[in-house]
């Protein structure tokens, strides 16, 4: 039996902040490997903005983790099609594998709000929930019906998705706030540039 995190984003791109949460948690929870799960429409963010293609954003992530002991790429959620539910996932994971045991990684702002999900209720029944979190920064309470969560505390880096979107469109460079692979990624595909086709697969 395997301990294995899930732990599903945009990652728009991906960065060191993600990578971060993700090392962090599997070491806190004791867990085998983490699956980096890419959203193929995530519903939070429905209507905010122009996503990149899900599968150029599994791209960047499969570069990102390259290297990276424990930490996997999964394209689940995309070969599903739609829009992304992660009780969706966590049922599909435990129908292929029943034998392991799942963990669901989550931010301490998306866990004070996972009452919201999509049927949240059932959320525990197929994985246990981690808490990643900034150092002095307070735990959620509002965390549903899961019991027994582990927290794992993350550095506290100032990189966000948003603004390296927005270094891309003004040229400035990248270097140390994501993995070199995702950089030469972004670069090779001309992604976030103005003008770039950001659905274009």
């Amino acid at each position: 039996m395997a301990r294995i995190g899930v732990f599903g984003g945009t990652f728009d791109p991906i960065h060191y902040g993600h990578l971060a949460a993700a090392v962090n948690a599997r070491h806190a929870a004791g867990l085998d490997r983490v699956l980096l799960v890419v959203a193929n429409l995530p519903w939070q963010k429905e209507g905010d903005r122009d996503l990149t293609s899900a599968v150029a954003r599994f791209g960047l992530v499969r570069e990102a983790v390259v290297g990276v002991a424990g930490l996997e790429a999964s394209d689940i959620e995309i070969i599903r099609g739609g829009t992304s539910y992660t009780i969706d996932t966590l049922v599909e994971l435990r129908e292929k594998s029943a034998e392991d045991e799942y963990f669901l990684i989550v931010g301490a702002d998306a866990a004070a709000g996972i009452t919201s999900w999509e049927r949240c209720e059932d959320l525990p029944k197929f994985a246990r929930l981690v808490v990643v979190n900034r150092p002095g920064h307070p735990k959620p309470s509002n965390i549903g019906e899961f019991d027994s969560p582990i927290f794992a505390e993350i550095p506290s880096l100032a990189i966000s998705s948003t603004d390296i979107r927005q270094r891309v469109a003004d040229g400035r460079p990248l270097e140390y706030l994501l993995p070199p692979g995702a950089v030469e990624y972004i670069r090779r595909n001309g992604l976030y540039r103005v003008g770039s086709r950001l659905y274009s697969e």
